[in-house]
């Protein structure tokens, strides 16, 4: 999720069958995974997060694919120069993402342990779809914005000020925060904060390394950082 810019290589040919098997792979993996913890196919909540998020990552890839087709590619593997720090920091992040959805169907339709009205779902939904709606902005001017951290000498690996960049030096970040937080709440479940908590965090020392990672590694960055105060909330941090 780095601030990048630069190469003009074109980008190499989108595989159509991997993205439509992972259009209709993650779905299924996620009802799977809400509804088998759920002990029901019954559950109104966890089908309108399923129907909403296959909409909105269909829409997501047309935007992408208009507007900047080689992110699609770059996202859709791990690539090698990972930081080891970061594969760390991932197998704490994956985890924990995947346990708000556990948390919150055993929460919300099994053994309801906080009963919150659909008004809280709501919100969730509001925070979801600007997080979302955050990545896409950072995706859709940063071809480099990679699964993993690395310094993408490969392809030109140079910085960008432009778009959500101007505001923020980590705007995925963000996004992927709200991201977090707005899937427990859609899904009706304050408990799942818990882990969406968990994932925030490690999203938040991501920001730090990757941040000071960059100022090291990748020439023009500590300009950047000096026109672009703030990492993730301007005024703030």
């Amino acid at each position: 999720m780095t601030a990048a810019s630069g190469s003009d290589k074109p980008p190499h040919g989108i595989n159509r069958r991997r993205v439509i098997l992972g259009l209709l792979g993650l779905p299924v993996f996620i009802a799977l995974f809400l509804f088998l913890p759920a002990g029901t196919w019954a559950w109104p909540k966890g089908w309108l997060f399923v129907l909403i998020l296959l909409g909105v990552i269909s829409a997501v890839f047309l935007v992408l694919q208009r507007v900047n087709p080689e992110v699609i590619v770059a996202r859709s593997r791990f690539h090698e120069g990972t930081k080891g720090w970061d594969k760390i920091l991932l197998s704490f992040y994956f985890p924990a993402m995947a346990a708000v959805l556990l948390v919150a169907a055993l929460d919300d339709s099994r053994f309801h342990w906080f009963p919150v009205p659909w008004w809280v779902c709501g919100v969730g939904y509001a925070l979801l779809l600007a997080g979302i709606g955050i990545v896409t902005w950072a995706e859709s001017v940063n071809k480099f914005f990679e699964v993993t951290v690395r310094i993408q000498t490969d392809r030109g690996h140079s910085v960008i000020d432009t778009g959500p960049y101007a505001i923020a030096r980590h705007p995925g970040y963000v996004g992927g925060i709200l991201h977090a937080i707005g899937m427990a709440l859609s899904l009706g479940s304050l408990w799942a904060l818990i882990p969406a908590g968990l994932a925030s965090m490690v999203l938040i020392v991501r920001t730090q390394w990757e941040d000071q990672t960059l100022q090291e590694e990748l020439n023009g960055y500590k300009e950047y950082a000096m026109r672009v105060r703030y990492k993730l909330i301007p005024g703030v941090w």
